[in-house]
């Protein structure tokens, strides 16, 4: 018996919107990147988010660790964009009391 050594491409895809998934999951990179940064260990992200496979989690991981420079890099515009819309929907729908309309949204509908 011979060992076939062969090289599995990366789990990982570009979305319309710019966005690294994993394995044509809604799971984002940031996500696994930001869970193993933060100690959760592949199995644990796989518990999490059931729709991704154990092995494609070690990938993405090996992924990042060979291409720290450049995954960071892609997290840190994904970040600021994050922020950058953040902003403009407070921009647009004002934050300052949402608790209130929206229990009052609650309560009107109750009565209906």
């Amino acid at each position: 018996m011979s060992l076939t050594v062969a090289t599995d491409p990366i789990p990982l895809s570009l979305d319309s919107d710019g966005v690294v998934r994993v394995s044509n999951t809604r799971v984002t990179l940031d996500t696994v990147v930001a869970a193993f940064l933060e100690g959760v260990t592949a199995e644990e992200i796989v518990e999490q988010y059931p729709s991704l496979q154990l092995a494609d989690v070690y990938s993405v991981i090996g992924y990042y660790l060979r291409r720290k420079t450049e995954v960071d890099a892609y997290l840190k515009i994904r970040q600021e964009r994050g922020i950058q819309v953040r902003q403009e929907n407070e921009r647009r729908f004002n934050p300052i009391g949402i608790r209130d309309r929206l229990m009052a949204r609650l309560t009107h509908q109750g009565q209906s």
